[in-house]
């Protein structure tokens, strides 16, 4: 279920590249535990038939999907970017080159649907999250950062101080309460999380499923 990679030439910038993932940063390792264990508790307790992940990156969150449920078909889509197409081939994952805005399948084509780390450098989020609601049919999981908190810390370990800490790429900032009324907007929000530094919802489609 995922769409045939754009050409070379419709690379578009992503913003932030840095792989906080794969730190081994002790300090980072502890936070990424906290986020990881946020989002084994925000998924659905009914395994999903099908998954997407929105902004799937170099692939770390739909690894972790993977080994949950690894018989549960599982596309991921990302702006076009040299680098991650090289990577994905490299670990045999299954990604395509995709907007947000304009995702390449049906509607209600998903049980689950992922967006970890990405409307935080979406344009039109609004615009964005009614895209997402088109595609799934039940469940939805979407993280951003607590800016304020992103921004403190980038500036305390000296990164990005002409922009007061803000990371490129970052255009809309949400406090926990704020992403959580965002959400809101287009699903039924059925939990919010707080993994520091981050704000993590999981929701529901208003539609009967």
């Amino acid at each position: 279920m995922t769409a045939s990679p754009a050409p070379a030439d419709e690379a578009v910038p992503t913003g932030n590249t840095y792989d906080k993932y794969a730190s081994q940063n002790p300090v980072e390792r502890r936070l990424m535990d906290g986020f990881f264990a946020a989002l084994d508790a925000s998924l659905p307790a009914t395994p999903p038939t099908t998954v997407l992940e929105v902004g799937v990156g170099e692939g770390e969150v739909a690894e972790r999907l993977r080994a949950r449920w690894p018989e549960v078909p599982i596309a991921g889509i990302d702006l076009p970017d040299h680098e991650l197409a090289a990577h994905w081939i490299g670990k045999a994952h299954s990604g395509a080159f995709a907007d947000i805005c304009r995702l390449p399948f049906p509607d209600d084509a998903f049980d689950l649907v992922l967006a970890i780390e990405v409307l935080e450098h979406v344009p039109d989020p609004i615009g964005a999250l009614a895209e997402l609601d088109r595609v799934c049919r039940r469940d939805v999981v979407l993280s951003v950062p607590r800016e304020r908190i992103w921004s403190a810390a980038n500036m305390a370990r000296g990164k990005y101080l002409r922009d007061l800490g803000n990371t490129p790429g970052h255009i809309n900032h949400w406090s926990k309460r704020g992403f959580a009324e965002v959400v809101g907007t287009t699903f039924t929000v059925r939990d919010v999380r707080s993994p520091f530094p981050w704000t993590m919802v999981a929701a529901s489609v208003r539609r009967p499923a």
